[in-house]
C-alpha cells in the first residue's frame, strides 16, 4: 500500500495540466470574488477576503479530490486496476492509498489560496492558519473517498460528466460561490460541502464548531470510503 501511494503520488505531481487547473483556477475565481464583492461583507464577521479565501480553498481541494475518479477511470479503461487485483492488496488499501495520495494535490491546493489571500491582506494568527490549514485537508479526505467511489460507480466514458455534475451541484448547495439563504441555506448546511466551508468559518470567526458539523463529515468519510470500498470489490467480482 505504502508502495502504492508513492507511485500515485508521483503521478500527480508530475501532471502539470492537472496542477495547473488544481492550483491556479482556484486562485483566480478568489480574486474575481474579492474583486467583485469588494468592501461588502458576505457574512457577519466575515470581509469578501477572508470569506472566499476558505470558499475557494474547498472549492479547490473538492476538485482536486474528485479527480481522482478521472485517474481511476483511465485506470480501469487501460487495464491496471486489474493488474493490482493480482496483487496482495486488499480492497480497503487500495482505497486507503488513493484517498491519501489525493492528499497531496489538495494540500497544494490550499496553499495556492491562502497564500492569495495573504496577498490581499487577510491577516489571521498562527494558531488560526494553522487550524484552517489542518481542517480543510483533513475534511478534504471526505471528497477524495467520494472521488474513488465515483471512479467505480461510472463507466469510463460517462465519469467526467457525472463527476462534474457532483462538483458544481455541490459547490451551489455548500455556498462556495455565495452565501445562500432560505430554504438553499436549510438544505445546503447538511450537504458535505456545506458542513465543510462551515468548520473553515468557524475557525475564522474563532467560535466553537458544533459537534453537528464534526459528526457530519466524519459520516460521510465514513459512507462515502465503504461505497467505495464495495464498489472497487463489485468491479473485481465483475472483472
Amino acid at each position: 500500500m505504502i508502495t502504492l501511494i508513492k507511485v500515485e503520488v508521483l503521478r500527480i505531481l508530475r501532471n502539470k495540466r492537472f496542477l495547473f487547473f488544481t492550483l491556479l483556477y482556484p486562485v483566480v475565481m478568489y480574486l474575481m470574488f474579492v474583486s467583485i464583492w469588494g468592501n461588502n461583507a458576505p457574512a457577519p464577521g466575515l470581509s469578501a477576503k477572508t470569506y472566499f479565501m476558505v470558499s475557494m480553498a474547498t472549492f479547490g481541494t473538492v476538485g482536486a479530490a474528485l479527480s481522482t475518479a478521472m485517474r481511476i477511470s483511465l485506470e480501469r479503461k487501460s487495464g491496471w486496476t486489474r493488474q493490482l487485483r493480482l496483487t496482495a492488496l486488499p480492497g480497503w488499501g487500495y482505497v486507503t492509498a488513493k484517498i491519501l495520495a489525493s492528499s497531496a494535490a489538495t494540500l497544494l491546493a490550499i496553499l495556492a489560496v491562502f497564500a492569495a489571500g495573504i496577498a490581499e491582506g487577510v491577516s489571521l494568527s498562527a494558531t488560526e492558519w494553522i487550524g484552517l490549514v489542518a481542517a480543510i485537508w483533513i475534511g478534504s479526505f471526505v471528497f477524495s473517498a467520494l472521488g474513488v467511489a465515483l471512479g467505480y460507480s461510472a463507466a469510463p466514458d460517462s465519469v467526467q460528466p457525472v463527476m462534474m455534475v457532483c462538483y458544481m451541484l455541490m459547490a451551489v448547495l455548500g455556498g462556495t460561490w455565495f452565501p445562500l439563504t432560505g430554504t438553499m441555506q436549510s438544505i445546503g448546511q447538511y450537504t458535505p460541502v456545506g458542513l465543510y466551508n462551515q468548520l473553515g468559518k468557524v475557525i475564522e470567526t474563532g467560535s466553537t464548531a458544533q459537534l453537528s458539523q464534526v459528526v457530519g463529515l466524519a459520516g460521510y468519510l465514513v459512507a462515502f470510503a465503504a461505497l467505495a470500498a464495495w464498489l472497487y470489490q463489485r468491479d473485481r467480482k465483475a472483472a
